[in-house]
């Protein structure tokens, strides 16, 4: 069986890191951008990827994927400054924007509790969550994380946290399927979910 030459096979290598791309894909997009692709798109993609890796960050007050400190969002003095939306990721926070209802603050956990795959309290964004409840006008706290186990798991650890806190903890409503994630669904279902949440 002969070899792919290196420079081909370490593309694919590269191509295989995304989540959801096996060999078969990943040797797919190898060939694609190695016979079909023009110089310049190549080029054009390579420098897309360094600049986003240099010039996104996360705000150091919310968590939110952003290129300005702090992001838009908590930059924005016509937002409510009262309730706080806790979200999974950054998807969230687009999927959420693009329904334009929502005009409190978010705050991004990046990731949920998943003690199976070592992911605990101290590697999710909640230090500077509870930081937030203490130091701002927060009054309602909404858990909007998936209907997962771990989404779950998740919304009642915080629940629990902020048991003795003088904030209102609700949990979006009904709207959003059990497992699904907040990015698939569609804005109307979003509105709802947001509108109907309940106290938790």
């Amino acid at each position: 069986m002969m070899n792919l030459p290196k420079p081909l096979e370490d593309l694919i290598a590269e191509f295989m890191r995304y989540p959801g791309i096996g060999r078969k894909t990943a040797e797919r997009y190898a060939l694609f951008t190695v016979n079909r692709l023009e110089e310049s798109s190549v080029r054009g993609f390579s420098e897309a990827l360094v600049a986003a890796k240099a010039r996104i960050v996360r705000c150091p007050v919310c968590g939110h994927l952003t290129e300005t400190v702090p992001c838009p969002i908590c930059a924005d003095p016509h937002r409510d400054l009262s309730v706080l939306l806790v979200v999974e990721s950054s998807k969230d926070v687009f999927a959420i924007e693009k329904s334009g209802t929502y005009r409190g603050l978010f705050h991004v956990l990046n990731g949920n509790l998943s003690p199976l795959n070592g992911i605990g309290p101290d590697e999710l964004n909640l230090k500077s969550l509870w930081a937030r409840v203490e130091n701002e006008t927060v009054k309602e706290i909404i858990l909007a994380t998936s209907a997962t186990q771990e989404g779950e798991a998740t919304a009642m650890y915080i629940r629990r946290v902020l048991k003795d806190v003088d904030v209102v903890v609700s949990r979006i409503a009904y709207g959003v399927p059990v497992g699904a994630n907040l990015e698939y669904t569609d804005e109307v279902t979003l509105n709802r979910a947001i509108q109907n949440r309940r106290e938790f």
